[in-house]
């Protein structure tokens, strides 16, 4: 005799059931006909032999059609009442017709994308097909040709997109902000893009893409872009950066105050430092500013009181305290904004606008999560064209397709090519888009290949290129990830007090972290002495005189000039190279009343 069924509810186990099956039966039915709550789900795990029921909020829930021995319960009757609005899609679910189904009571179901697969063993069929991805996930024109990888990665990269953030971004004061030039509506659109109205505020650019190698520029991922395009304005944005600031009010009545800050400044920069400020401290709109310059002139009280003077009066000193530009990110002065803040203080916000022009080093993406960086970009005149004189936009590596299987993306280069030469869109939605063979027939009655492909002729030496290039057109998203606010170098520079090793971080001036797993690899190389130079003499490398007799560090009395251990207040000592946080450790070992002794001796 079969074992009982355990019976969760929530995860808690609450009993046993004889006939799990038809537990899961009853409670399906009470479900449809609408005496138990329609978010309820039930499932029955046959290899465990359990019933979990589950009520808990956070299930992510998705609605489809029920089946009855083949036969979808929702008909055209029910059709045709939803139209006439005699019925709603509260009605449908009160009726069973329509049910919401969770993660765990989808793996007992059979559920078919269109009524044409119906069969007797199928539980369920989709209201619509696209229903089965995200609302993200199906702006991706023809996602059902991708892997799912590539259709995550690309769904991933929606957020990251340059664009039009917001029809009121003139008015916005977002930390950063990024503003697309010519944004684009996409030759090859879905459905879910009209029901989110995304081309009210489109986030890409059609590109002519060819793909085809280019002198090894678009090696791996990189890709190759057209000068004469970029010049015209191609994947052109704008950087905002706001800079704010407030006059804060300390104990005691001081304030700090917005101004070009006197000469008796605390810290005062030079006159030169101030010259793009206004009288009252504030940068000029439309005033250049690069690196470090001054935007928001201010001073602030000491930071402890100043001693009394002769006449027994306190003359308080300024300090300088102004706000500056970020490194590597020049622009124009777009915005002042004056205003208060919660406190009631003086608040001031700078908005800086920095034009960024397509660079080596910038990221670009398709849909597809065909993503790469800029490589070069190639003179118009050097690029290579077709009969009819077209030169791509963009050029992509060969090699990055094949391995993603990314057809998805060379189905829409076809459509965005059939688009461009029809004047109308392609309907690319994933499982109901235009099939291939429509798109192929649109292109041979513009009297173009069916397959895409096209002679081209090579730039440079004006020679036909051998063999045909798939070429079309995709729509193409530049990504926030620009190479000049990544760039980041040192040789030498600012260390942090404690540790004196190199700071972190682009805007100290920080130096790149050699860490565990890159000394690993200088270790496995046997290369000893780039290990010594990166974890030594590149960071905190100091030359401490060590007690012979004792080991450890004796103490140097720079005034009486003289060297003697604290302990046995001897004065034989030897100099040893050693990394200033190694030197920290031993004293801190100290403090925990550990006696840490360097045992020391004549180099072999």
């Amino acid at each position: 005799m079969k074992a009982k069924a355990k019976v969760y509810i929530n995860g808690r186990l609450i009993g046993f059931h004889d006939k799990p099956l038809e537990l899961v039966k009853e409670v399906i039915s009470k479900r449809r006909n609408g005496k138990i709550n329609h978010q309820i789900n039930v499932a029955y795990q046959e290899n465990t032999n359990e019933v979990y029921i589950n009520t808990d909020a956070g299930r992510v829930q998705r609605p489809l059609i029920t089946v009855d021995n083949g036969k979808p319960r929702l008909t055209k009757e029910h059709l045709d009442l939803i139209k006439k609005k005699q019925i709603t899609w509260k009605d449908l679910i009160n009726q069973g017709i329509i049910e919401y189904l969770d993660a765990e009571e989808e793996e007992n179901s059979l559920i078919a994308i269109d009524e044409k697969n119906l069969t007797a063993e199928h539980t369920h069929l989709e209201i619509s097909p696209v229903g089965i991805l995200s609302v993200v996930t199906s702006l991706i024109p023809y996602v059902e040709h991708n892997l799912a990888g590539k259709a995550l990665h690309g769904a991933k990269m929606f957020k990251q997109a340059q664009g039009v953030s917001g029809i009121n971004y003139n008015l916005r004061t977002d930390t950063e902000g990024y503003l697309l030039y010519y944004p684009q509506k996409s030759l090859v659109k879905t459905k879910t893009v009209d029901l989110l109205d995304l081309d009210v505020r489109p986030q890409v650019q059609n590109f002519v893409v060819a793909i085809m190698p280019y002198h090894g520029y678009n090696i791996l991922d990189a890709v190759v872009l057209n000068k004469g395009a970029v010049d015209r304005g191609l994947a052109r944005s704008s950087y905002f950066r706001i800079y704010e600031s407030s006059e804060t009010r300390y104990p005691g009545g001081q304030v700090d105050k917005f101004e070009i800050p006197p000469e008796d400044t605390v810290g005062h920069l030079g006159d030169e430092a101030y010259k793009k400020l206004g009288e009252d401290g504030l940068i000029r709109l439309e005033e250049s500013v690069g690196e470090k310059d001054i935007i928001i002139g201010k001073t602030s009280p000491p930071r402890f009181l100043e001693e009394i003077t002769e006449f027994g009066v306190v003359k308080e000193k300024k300090r300088e305290s102004s706000i500056t530009i970020r490194k590597g990110k020049p622009g124009f002065v777009d915005k002042v904004i004056v205003t208060e803040s919660e406190q009631g203080t003086k608040l001031v916000k700078v908005k800086v606008r920095s034009p960024m022009v397509p660079e080596p080093g910038d990221k670009f993406s398709s849909m597809h999560g065909q993503k790469g960086v800029v490589g070069a970009i190639i003179p118009e005149e050097d690029m290579p064209f077709t009969a009819a004189g077209i030169k791509p936009d963009l050029i992509l590596n060969p090699h990055s397709v094949p391995s993603r299987m990314t057809i998805g993306h060379l189905l829409e280069m076809l459509g965005g090519k059939a688009s461009a030469l029809s004047g109308k869109r392609v309907d690319g939605t994933p499982f109901l888009g235009v099939p291939r063979e429509e798109i192929e027939q649109m292109l041979i009655d513009a009297g173009f290949r069916e397959d895409g492909k096209e002679v081209f002729y090579d730039g440079k030496t004006g020679k036909r290129i051998g063999g045909t290039i798939f070429t079309g057109i995709v729509s193409y998203r530049r990504l926030f990830h620009m190479v000049s606010h990544k760039m980041q170098a040192r040789s030498r520079g600012p260390v942090q007090i404690l540790t004196r090793q190199p700071t972190e971080g682009k805007e100290k001036e920080g130096g790149l972290r050699f860490g565990e797993m890159e000394g690993e690899t200088l270790v496995g190389h046997g290369a000893a002495m780039l290990l010594q130079e990166k974890l030594i003499e590149d960071s905190d490398k100091v030359v401490e005189q060590v007690c012979a007799r004792c080991g450890i560090i004796v103490i140097n009395d720079q005034i009486r000039r003289r060297m003697y251990c604290p302990l046995c207040e001897g004065t034989r000592a030897h100099p040893v190279e050693m990394s200033y946080g190694f030197k920290l450790l031993l004293e801190e070992l100290k403090a925990l009343g550990i006696y840490p002794k360097l045992v020391i001796s004549d180099k072999a």
